[in-house]
């Protein structure tokens, strides 16, 4: 296994917020992600886990710069040690920097699927060898996505990142629709990347998924990061873990119970100035209601004042 220490990615305070408009021609501007960081290094995954809205996609998208032309973006994204600027992005994104979106319609409809796996920097001999790998025979490479099962096209898009020598992969909800079996073969393929070297950031809604290859966690909550633990800390649960809303979602898997707890998460246009999770919070106090940053605790980062 190589070297973690070595930092790929930091994610300082980043802030992305939308530029539209409201009633008649009034501007206005909606934040979605605030003060959100994060940290990854060679051979290590990273899952980031949290409900849907949370920002677990739109944090993929920064880093990769292909936000819509009305994003605005606040912080420090560097790669490597060195800003990942907008000319950086387009010169690694495909290249060093790796992706599988969630959505098989990033697939090119008027293109080839062989060609399009192999990309600008892959080889015919590459994709066919990957190809075999997740079980798609020769005749795919003639295919065009239309003809592809979801299956398939899950396949297809996994392979189409892993082609290359990537130092950094993000992987954005990799396995929906794929058979268990090759579902598993794809997170195994994620770890042997990351033993190789390479460093993983893996957005899933599967908590048990990350459970079986990831080194840390990420809980995402209205926009921003409220902890990052070490994978053990989120299995074993309970006090192990340092945030009130990731001991909820422990406790909402399948096998904790299954427990809800009550509200919703608050709305990008209406976000609290405090803890985001206050109102659904056993713990609130007036402290909660003030700007509160992540701290070290425990071997992790938590954003919450009565975390111990």
């Amino acid at each position: 296994m190589k070297n973690k220490n070595i930092q790929i990615l930091e994610v300082k305070d980043l802030s992305v917020r939308f530029r539209q408009y409201d009633k008649g021609l009034k501007q206005r501007e909606l934040e979605v992600i605030s003060k959100l960081s994060v940290t990854v290094n060679a051979g290590e995954i990273l899952a980031v886990v949290g409900s849907s809205g949370s920002g677990k996609s739109l944090l993929a998208h920064a880093i990769l710069g292909i936000l819509p032309q009305n994003a605005i973006t606040d912080g420090s994204i560097k790669y490597r040690g060195q800003e990942l600027t907008k000319e950086r992005q387009e010169e690694l994104r495909g290249k060093e920097i790796a992706f599988i979106p969630q959505s098989v319609t990033y697939l090119d409809p008027l293109m080839k699927i062989g060609k399009q796996a192999m990309g600008i920097y892959g080889s015919k001999e590459a994709q066919r060898i990957i190809f075999e790998k997740y079980g798609l025979n020769s005749e795919t490479e003639e295919m065009y996505s239309f003809q592809l099962s979801g299956g398939m096209a899950r396949r297809v898009l996994v392979s189409t990142a892993v082609i290359g020598d990537g130092k950094l992969l993000i992987a954005d909800e990799p396995t929906p629709g794929l058979h268990p079996e090759m579902a598993e073969e794809t997170i195994r393929h994620f770890r042997e990347l990351s033993d190789e070297g390479c460093a993983v950031i893996l957005i899933t809604h599967d908590i048990d998924l990350a459970f079986k290859i990831a080194d840390k966690i990420a809980v995402f909550y209205g926009g921003t990061t409220v902890e990052i633990t070490p994978v053990e800390d989120f299995k074993k649960g309970g006090s192990a873990v340092r945030h009130p809303y990731s001991r909820a979602l422990w406790e909402a898997l399948p096998q904790n119970g299954f427990k809800p707890i009550p509200g919703f998460q608050p709305y990008a246009g209406n976000l609290p100035k405090g803890c985001l999770f206050a109102s659904r919070c056993q713990h609130e106090t007036e402290e909660c209601a003030k700007p509160m940053e992540m701290r070290e605790l425990r071997g992790g980062m938590v954003r919450c004042c009565h975390a111990t």
